[in-house]
C-alpha cells in the first residue's frame, strides 16, 4: 500500500499555531473560566463563604451574591450574608454565566459564637419572642421607669432592646444575647447579633460617648473604651456577625498592708477574650457534651444559663467536688417567671442520704407568710458548712468553736437533719401598734421547729449560753424536756426542748386559725414533692399577707374608722412596694445530680386594677 504524503512544514506550523490560540479541542472560540462555587448549601449569617478556585493564576471573574451588594470582580471571594435567606450567587465571565450555587443563610445560634471554653453563659437564644416577655415581666416587677433606666446603662442591652422594638435595624431580631466568663479573662464578655456590624459599632461607641466613657476608635476595627470613673479599658468589637464588648474585672481596692501586693496585680487584658472569640472555629459552646446531656432534663424558657464545673485547688484532706455543671432555664409569661434547673455531679449528692420531712408542717396553722424546710442529713450538712471530717477548714471551725466553749461534734450528731419554718402575720397586733405609734410596725409569729435524736447536747448548749446572757427568762421542767420563756421587743419568745425536737415560738400564740398539714397545701400549690422528706424548700405569700391586711372587720379598741383608714393606707403602701404575689423556691436530690425548682408570681393585672 503506498504511504500518505508527509504534510508540508509550513502545514504543520500553521496546525501547532491553531493548537496554541484555541486550546487543546478548541472550536475556535474563547473558553469561559469556569470557578468552583461547591453544592448547594446552608450557611450561617455573619460567617464568611468562600467562592472560586485556590488555584494560583486562576481567571478572575465577576461575582453576583444576590444580597443587595455591588458585583466584585475576583478569582476567589470571600462573603459574609449579613441576613437570613435564601440567595442565588452566580459567576459571569464577561457577561456570561459560568457557574451558580443558591446559598440558604440562616440565623448564626448565639452559643456558636461563644468559645468553646467558656466555663459560665447566660443567654437568650432568639431576641424576637423571647425578650418581651422577660422585658414585660422585669417592667411589672420594678416599675416601668426604673427598668428602662436600668436597662439602658447596659450599650448592648438598650441596642437590642431598640432592635427587639423596631427602633434599629442593626440587630438581627432572629440572633441571640448573651454574656459568657471565660477561664483565661478575668472579666465579662456580652455579644449581641446584628445584621451591620460597621452601624452597630458605632452606635453603641455613641452610647458610650454620651455615657461620659472615652471612645478610641483602633485601626483593626475594634473601639477600646476607658471608663469614665476611671478603671480598666474595654474592648468593643465585631468578629462573624455578633458585636462583642468585653469588660475586664476591676482590681479591688487593697486593704491595710496589702499596697505591695496591689501594685503588683496584673490588669485583666481585654485582647485576651479577643483573641478567644477570634479563634473560635466550628460549634463553639453549642455542642458541648456536658450541656447536651442536660438539655433534655431542662424545660423550654425564654433565657438560659449554663455553668461548667471548675476544678478548684483543694486543701489536704479535702474531698474532690461531685459537681459537673449546671443547667437552668427561665420561662417568662405575663404574670410569672419559672426557673427549672438540673446540677449534675458524679455521684449521688449528700452521699444519697436522706432526712425525714418537718414535723411542723404536718400539723400547724394554715395560712402562713412564708415557710421554709431543710431537710438534710446532718453529717452531709457539717461537711458542706464546715468542711469533711479531719480537714484543715474542719479543724480551724471546731477550734473557734471551742474556743468560746463549744463542742460542736455532739451537737451536730444531736440534729436529725429536718428543720421548719413558719411565718405568720398578726393583723390586729398590727393595727393596734400602727394606730398607737403612727406608723407600721411588723407584728406576728415565727415558729422555727428541729428534728432531735438526743436533746442532752442541746441542753447543755443553752445552759452555758443562757449563764452568760443578761436575758431574763424562766425555765419550766417538762416530764421529756424544758421550756425557756423570755420577751424580746415586747413580745414573747418560747424555747421548748424535748427528746425528739426543738421548737422555738416568737411572738403571741396562734389562736382562731385552721390547723392542717402545710406542707400538702404548699405541694398542691407550687407542684412536685416541694417541703416533703429530702427537699430544702423556701416560699414568701405576699398574696397571703395582703389578705391578712384586709380581713379583719373589726379590732378591739381600735376605731371603725381608723381601722378602715388604716387598711387602706397599709393596703395602698404595698401595692406601692411590690407588685409581687409569691416567691417559691425548690431543691431536691434527682437521679444524677439535683433538681432545682422556682416561681415568681406578680399579682394579676384584675387584682392591680381593683
Amino acid at each position: 500500500m503506498p504511504l500518505p504524503p508527509r504534510p508540508r512544514a509550513p502545514l504543520v506550523a500553521l496546525l501547532l499555531l491553531l493548537t496554541v490560540a484555541v486550546g487543546p479541542g478548541g472550536s475556535g472560540c474563547r473558553r469561559a473560566a469556569r470557578p468552583d462555587l461547591g453544592q448547594d448549601r446552608t450557611v450561617e449569617a455573619g460567617v464568611p463563604v468562600e467562592l472560586g478556585s485556590r488555584e494560583e493564576g486562576a481567571a478572575a471573574v465577576t461575582w453576583e451574591l444576590g444580597d443587595d451588594t455591588a458585583p466584585q470582580k475576583a478569582a476567589r471571594l470571600s462573603h459574609a450574608f449579613s441576613r437570613p435567606g435564601t440567595y442565588t450567587v452566580r459567576a459571569l465571565d464577561e457577561g456570561e454565566e459560568v457557574g451558580r450555587v443558591q446559598l440558604t443563610v440562616v440565623p448564626r445560634p448565639v452559643l456558636r459564637a461563644v468559645p468553646a471554653t467558656a466555663q459560665t453563659v447566660l443567654w437568650v437564644p432568639q431576641l424576637r419572642g423571647h425578650v418581651e416577655p422577660l422585658v414585660d415581666f422585669y417592667e411589672r416587677l420594678i416599675g416601668p421607669e426604673n427598668a428602662r433606666r436600668t436597662l439602658e446603662e447596659a450599650p448592648l442591652v438598650s441596642l437590642m432592646l431598640r432592635g427587639v422594638t423596631g427602633g434599629s435595624t442593626v440587630v438581627d431580631p432572629e440572633e441571640g444575647f448573651g454574656f459568657f466568663l471565660l477561664p483565661e479573662f478575668d472579666g465579662v464578655v456580652a455579644l449581641l447579633g446584628v445584621t451591620e456590624p460597621a452601624a452597630a459599632m458605632e452606635a453603641v461607641s455613641k452610647e458610650l460617648r454620651d455615657a461620659g466613657h472615652q471612645v478610641r476608635p483602633q485601626a483593626d476595627g475594634s473601639a477600646r473604651v476607658m471608663p469614665s470613673e476611671g478603671g480598666s479599658p474595654m474592648l468593643l468589637f465585631e468578629d462573624r456577625g455578633y458585636l462583642y464588648l468585653a469588660v475586664p474585672e476591676n482590681p479591688e481596692e487593697p486593704e491595710e498592708g496589702q499596697v505591695a501586693r496591689a501594685q503588683l496585680a496584673v490588669t485583666p487584658d481585654v485582647e485576651v477574650a479577643r483573641r478567644a472569640v477570634k479563634a473560635l472555629t466550628g460549634p463553639g459552646l453549642s455542642e458541648d457534651a456536658l450541656l447536651g446531656e442536660l438539655r433534655g432534663k431542662v424545660a423550654e424558657g425564654s433565657v438560659y444559663l449554663y455553668s461548667g464545673a471548675r476544678p478548684e485547688p483543694m486543701e489536704q484532706g479535702e474531698e474532690e467536688g461531685p459537681v459537673r455543671g449546671f443547667f437552668a432555664s427561665l420561662a417568662a409569661r405575663p404574670e410569672r417567671l419559672d426557673l427549672d434547673g438540673f446540677l449534675a455531679s458524679t455521684r449521688p449528692l449528700l452521699q444519697g442520704g436522706s432526712a425525714p420531712a418537718s414535723a411542723l408542717l404536718e400539723q400547724a396553722a394554715l395560712g402562713p407568710l412564708a415557710a421554709a424546710q431543710l431537710s438534710v442529713p446532718p453529717e452531709e450538712l457539717a461537711k458542706l458548712a464546715f468542711g469533711s471530717p479531719g480537714s484543715p477548714r474542719r479543724e480551724r471551725t471546731l477550734e473557734r468553736w471551742r474556743q468560746q466553749g463549744l463542742d460542736a461534734e455532739p451537737l451536730l450528731k444531736a440534729l436529725r437533719g429536718d428543720v421548719g419554718m413558719l411565718v405568720y402575720f398578726d393583723a390586729p397586733a398590727f393595727f393596734r401598734k400602727f394606730i398607737q405609734d403612727k406608723r407600721p410596725e411588723p407584728r406576728g409569729t415565727v415558729v422555727v421547729e428541729a428534728g432531735l435524736t438526743s436533746s442532752e447536747p442541746v441542753l447543755r448548749l443553752l445552759e452555758r449560753q443562757l449563764q452568760d446572757t443578761s436575758l431574763r427568762f424562766t425555765t419550766q421542767k417538762l416530764p421529756d424536756g424544758v421550756v425557756y420563756r423570755t420577751r424580746l421587743r415586747e413580745q414573747p419568745v418560747e424555747l421548748r426542748i424535748t427528746s425528739q425536737r426543738a421548737t422555738l415560738l416568737a411572738g403571741e400564740v396562734l389562736e382562731g386559725r385552721p390547723r392542717g398539714d402545710v406542707g400538702a397545701a404548699l405541694r398542691q400549690r407550687f407542684g412536685g414533692e416541694a417541703f416533703g422528706a429530702g427537699h430544702v424548700s423556701v416560699m414568701v405569700d405576699l398574696g397571703q399577707l395582703r389578705a391578712d391586711l384586709s380581713a379583719p372587720e373589726s379590732v378591739p379598741g381600735v376605731p371603725q374608722g381608723q381601722l378602715a383608714a388604716a387598711q387602706a393606707f397599709t393596703g395602698a403602701l404595698l401595692d406601692q412596694l411590690t407588685p409581687l404575689d409569691s416567691a417559691f423556691l425548690d431543691f431536691s436530690q434527682a437521679e444524677g445530680g439535683a433538681r432545682l425548682k422556682g416561681r415568681v408570681s406578680l399579682r394579676s393585672e384584675r387584682e392591680v386594677s381593683r
